[in-house]
């Protein structure tokens, strides 16, 4: 209205400016009700844009007076929705915070302020009554939500979580499936269903739910391709023998080399059916994708028929394949020992982390040089070492990767995930094989030897012997001259 008025009052202005610049004011009469009135245009001009002017604002001002109570009403029913906002904006961070009851307080003023958002009420509701323990009343607020089409997924997913809390597995399971087919993209939804089959072991249902997950990108190429290499891996564990257990053992290989279980259980396969010569190559593959123990030890069983030396040749083989890993540097090791050097040049062992099995592998090269002393003190160090994840996937029968259902499952999505295999024989802190020698880390206490040597009576046993007993105890017949023999006739001449 402000700038019609502007408008209207400048045209007068223009109007009367022109009639002026022309030196001709000329002249208007106006009778009315017996009056008459003699002006100039200008004059007359101006009266008529201001009379106008005035009933613009008269009329505006009517209409204005008239919208009053329907104004009013607008701002009553702002201050109702930002009322209403604010309540469920702070409902909703109670109901995170664990405070039900102000979040149930909240979701009923919020419910009583506002009519535009019955959705996030419903929500808020549900949640609020999770937060204050009432599952009786969630699980109502859940279900009025699946009458609702656009509420039926946040409805679901409610569900299964009470479900899950109350130890509902079935009807857990029962509202993802729901889900999962109502909204295929939910990947709340699909993960739900995909850890139920790996529970259960279901390795090929889980191998579909992946697919269908790679279709609708709910996982990436990558998670795919690890996953079913994985599974897979798992299906064939499951059968242990026959075409089918060892069609997908290869396939496995095939897509991730750098799964040692595929690899070791495929040569394991392949090898029990006769045909080692296919299962060397696998574990070549895999050796230079991923060095693992598993697989070096693999790889000596497949020949059963050759010397010491010519297996420890074998095995440098392999080691040569990958010869930077550290797997690799501990083969090239483990073949010195075997075939008989007992000082392999160049291990670049000293700098790696003390492990167990480090440890015991190191206190058997010092035991296989003569240098008692630095494979006792290898032990010593050993004993207080952690053990190597990799090394607890051989169990005690010597069977690599022989794992339960759930460790199964445990495997695959780990794999899956990140790339890493989890070992969970180790995880749970289960007994495995140890790599220490059974050397005493210590000598013995010496003075009851001492003091019958120097009495000149009989000498008590030697029990400072462990896996060095041999190369301490003096040969039949033959004097004292070694380990505690030494110190005896040491103790006899002083006297």
């Amino acid at each position: 209205m402000i700038r019609t008025a502007i408008v209207v009052l400048l045209l007068c202005v223009a109007t009367v400016v022109a009639v002026a610049l022309q030196g001709d004011p000329g002249v208007a009469s106006l009778t009315w009700l017996g009056w008459r009135v003699d002006t100039t245009a200008a004059a007359g001009i101006l009266l008529i844009g201001f009379t106008a002017l005035l009933a613009m604002v008269l009329w505006r001002a009517v209409f204005w007076l008239l919208a009053a109570p329907a104004r009013a009403n607008r701002a009553a029913a702002e201050t109702r929705r930002r009322q209403g906002a604010e309540s469920l904006a702070r409902g909703f961070m109670a109901a995170a915070a664990g405070d039900g009851p102000e979040a149930r307080r909240l979701a009923q003023r919020a419910a009583d302020l506002t009519d535009e958002t019955p959705q996030l009420v419903r929500i808020l509701a549900a949640q609020a009554a999770e937060a204050a323990g009432d599952k009786a009343a969630a699980r109502a607020a859940y279900g009025a939500m699946l009458g609702f089409p656009e509420m039926r997924l946040a409805a679901h997913r409610g569900l299964m979580q009470l479900a899950l809390a109350e130890g509902d597995r079935n009807g857990a399971l029962r509202q993802a499936q729901e889900a999962y087919e109502l909204a295929h993209t939910a990947p709340w939804a699909w993960r739900a269903l995909f850890a139920s089959r790996l529970e259960a072991g279901e390795w090929t249902q889980a191998l579909t739910l992946v697919s269908g997950a790679l279709d609708r990108k709910i996982v990436s190429p990558l998670f795919a391709e690890r996953a079913r290499a994985a599974l897979q891996t798992a299906s064939a564990a499951t059968l242990m023998s026959g075409t089918a257990a060892v069609d997908l053992a290869l396939a496995a290989t095939r897509a991730r080399p750098d799964f040692t279980p595929a690899s070791v259980l495929a040569a394991r396969l392949l090898t029990a059916e006769g045909r080692g010569a296919r299962a060397a190559p696998l574990i070549e593959t895999a050796w230079k994708a991923r060095a693992h123990p598993a697989l070096w030890q693999a790889w000596r069983d497949l020949r059963t028929d050759e010397t010491p030396k010519e297996r420890a040749a074998r095995l440098l083989a392999l080691a040569a394949l990958n010869p930077d890993a550290r797997e690799s540097r501990i083969l090239r090791a483990e073949a010195a020992l075997m075939g008989g050097d007992a000082a392999p040049a160049n291990l670049g062992l000293e700098s790696e982390a003390v492990t167990q099995r480090l440890a015991g592998l190191m206190a058997r090269l010092a035991n296989a040089r003569g240098d008692v002393d630095e494979a006792r003190a290898w032990v010593s160090r050993g004993s207080a070492a952690l053990v190597e994840p990799d090394w607890s996937d051989i169990d005690t029968a010597g069977l690599a990767f022989s794992y339960t259902t759930a460790d199964w499952a445990r495997v695959v999505i780990a794999y899956a995930e990140t790339g890493e295999l989890v070992h969970p024989r180790h995880d749970r802190g289960e007994a495995v094989i140890t790599d220490l020698p059974s050397i005493p880390a210590a000598y013995a206490d010496s003075s009851a030897f001492i003091r019958a040597a120097e009495a000149g009576g009989p000498l008590p046993p030697i029990v400072d012997e462990g896996d060095f007993g041999e190369a301490l105890r003096p040969a039949p017949g033959a004097p004292a001259t070694s380990g505690w023999g030494f110190l005896a006739q040491g103790a006899r001449k002083g006297r």
